[in-house]
């Protein structure tokens, strides 16, 4: 479990692929030693294991059912990833509950910068946009953000200036895809609603 705010982002150094999955090798600065292989760790929201640490190098095993439903079917060397570590009994939350189940990928549409934060589009399938609630909480590559509005072909959202530089959506170019998690809250109040219909 997550609260989506980002203190800490790792580097994709090596990719190995297996028949059904890949292990996946980033380079972080995070503070994790071997008594911590075992936990779930946040990468770009999605919810992986670590299954070894060795210095600053971490690893994790991704099967093909992770693969499909995320960006990272697409990784390459280099790339950015958005970390954080599970939520600990008593901590704050200051985002929202993320569980790094991620729902869908998205694509970035544009980006404007107005006065100093920064407004998002990305597009969503039509499915995937119905699940959508204004004013809820998405999670965006694990970042724990606020829908300001719902578009004909997906969403917008707001970035203040820290939480730009902290993460890698300052890095994003158009036509970039995104690993989202619909808000746990309003997806499972549509789909309880849906039912009774």
């Amino acid at each position: 479990m997550f609260n989506g705010i980002i203190y800490e982002r790792g580097v994709i150094k090596k990719v190995i692929k297996r028949p059904k999955g890949i292990n996946l090798f980033l380079k972080s600065k995070i503070k994790l030693k071997r008594k911590d292989i075992g936990i779930s760790i946040s990468c770009d929201g999605v919810c992986l294991t670590l299954i070894s640490v060795k210095n600053d190098y971490l690893e994790f095993y991704l099967s093909n059912e992770t693969l499909n439903r995320s960006k990272f079917k697409n990784i390459k060397i280099n790339d950015r990833i958005n970390l954080e570590t599970p939520l600990k009994y008593g901590q704050k939350i200051s985002g929202h509950i993320c569980q790094g189940h991620v729902d869908t990928v998205g694509k970035l549409a544009f980006i404007k910068k107005i006065d100093k934060s920064f407004l998002f589009e990305f597009y969503v399938s039509n499915k995937d946009r119905k699940q959508l609630v204004e004013k809820a909480s998405i999670s965006i590559n694990g970042i724990s953000l606020t829908i300001s509005k719902i578009t004909k072909k997906g969403f917008q959202i707001w970035v203040i200036p820290h939480t730009y530089m902290m993460t890698n959506l300052s890095i994003l170019k158009k036509n970039d895809l995104v690993n989202i998690e619909i808000d746990i809250l309003s997806k499972y109040v549509k789909n309880y609603f849906n039912e009774k219909k």
